[in-house]
């Protein structure tokens, strides 16, 4: 397996791809995306319906993350399922992640292939292929580290079944939930009695403990942050518990999505020390969005510099049926819609014009429309840009996505194009 290069993951590959009139974010393009972006092509070559990056946000939120992790103690493994675009990693591992957070076997080996070197994978790896890819993967390459969870007794028997006789043993974490959770162990009880079964285990190899708060709240009410702070400390102490019987090297304690990291590192992060490790997962912080991240980030809630948004979709009007409603050529296929519709933001006469505040709302979305509510007077082929809610819904939705300099420009610059892999 070929090293990565000084410079970061193995993206060249991506430079040489041939997109031609498959990616509907640019469906004029034809050769090399390297070669289309050395024309420097701006904003207002592309077609609608278009989602776009903000590279200056990017960079911001990224900066602005990695900060707030050094000065809490804790290290950052962000979920690469939030985006699956290598180039987000990259720019995620050069401000300080140590690793990326994966949720399948399939995903671990997209990260492996374009070089990352410390993986988590946030799920129990009880599928054959996957176990029998994770595992030669390992033996192949002693510098790759990868993580997987456990959360019964159950889960040990059906790895140590799948795996055969690897080489490195398989490392992984105890996976503690809570009654109306996800997965994980339903008690710091029951997940002791799989701790013990991993110790036990000659395929296996404990490395610490981990969970996922944001299964159990769902809002910033109080009531929401004590269950989320109840949990938090069951998990330490479940990590106090194991610590006579936790295997030699580094230990893990895990937890933290992007709506209660906050919350984590109050619970959490006194448990660093010289041998353990407290690591963050939060995914969509470097993106952001303009609806349920916006109001739940721990950012968002306290004081200091928020997250901004960085992705935003372009979608033209194609009909104005009756007074005060607005087809666009965006729907369910082109922007997410499972935490909140897209909220209305600048309304444009082309892609790269003047634009002007839009009030408005979104009320629905069909496969390729939005119905946009306003009192503006739109014309038909205008083009409107939307904010987004949820990134991670809005990126399997697109292969190509154009990375702009500055999303509030004119016509701004297209600095790359972004490569997803679902």
């Amino acid at each position: 397996m070929t090293s990565p290069t000084e410079t970061g993951l193995r993206l060249g590959s991506l430079g040489q791809e041939r997109p031609g009139p498959f990616a509907k974010s640019v469906p004029a393009l034809t050769g090399t995306v390297a070669g289309w972006l050395a024309g420097a092509p701006r904003l207002s070559a592309l077609a609608t319906p278009v989602l776009t990056l903000d590279r200056d946000a990017l960079h911001a939120n990224a900066d602005r993350m990695a900060r707030w992790c050094a000065g809490h103690g804790v290290e950052l493994a962000p979920h690469g399922k939030t985006t699956m675009a290598p180039a987000l990693w990259d720019l995620q591992l050069r401000t300080g992640s140590r690793g990326i957070t994966v949720a399948t076997p399939w995903q671990a080996t997209v990260a492996i292939e374009f070089g990352v070197r410390w993986i988590m994978l946030a799920n129990s790896l009880v599928d054959p292929a996957g176990l029998r890819a994770v595992a030669g993967a390992r033996d192949a390459d002693p510098e790759l580290e990868l993580v997987s969870w456990v959360d019964s007794v159950d889960t040990v028997a059906a790895m140590e079944a799948g795996a055969g006789q690897p080489e490195r043993p398989l490392t992984v974490v105890v996976e503690l939930g809570a009654p109306g959770g996800r997965t994980g162990a339903r008690s710091v009880a029951e997940a002791e009695r799989v701790a013990a079964a991993v110790v036990a285990s000659p395929v296996l190899h404990l490395r610490g403990v981990g969970g996922y708060e944001g299964a159990l709240a769902h809002d910033p009410s109080p009531s929401s942050l004590a269950v989320v702070r109840a949990y938090l400390d069951d998990l330490a102490e479940l990590h106090r518990r194991l610590l006579p019987v936790y295997e030699t090297g580094e230990v893990v304690v895990t937890a933290g999505g992007s709506a209660y990291f906050d919350q984590v590192v109050a619970a959490l992060a006194g448990l660093a020390d010289d041998r353990t490790r407290v690591v963050l997962r939060s995914g969509a912080y470097l993106v952001h969005d303009d609806g349920f991240y916006r109001g739940i980030s721990p950012l968002a809630r306290a004081d200091g510099a928020p997250f901004r948004s960085a992705m935003h979709v372009w979608a033209r009007v194609v009909s104005t049926p009756e007074p005060g409603l607005a087809l666009l050529d965006a729907g369910k296929r082109d922007v997410p819609f499972d935490e909140g519709l897209p909220e209305p933001q600048l309304l444009a006469d082309d892609l790269g014009r003047a634009a002007q505040p839009l009030d408005g709302t979104i009320t629905a979305v069909n496969d390729q429309h939005a119905f946009l509510r306003t009192g503006t007077p739109v014309r038909i082929g205008q083009v409107v840009r939307l904010g987004m809610s949820h990134p991670c819904t809005a990126f399997d939705k697109w292969r190509w996505i154009p990375l702009v300099e500055r999303a509030d420009e004119s016509d701004p610059q297209v600095a790359d194009l972004v490569r997803t892999f679902f």
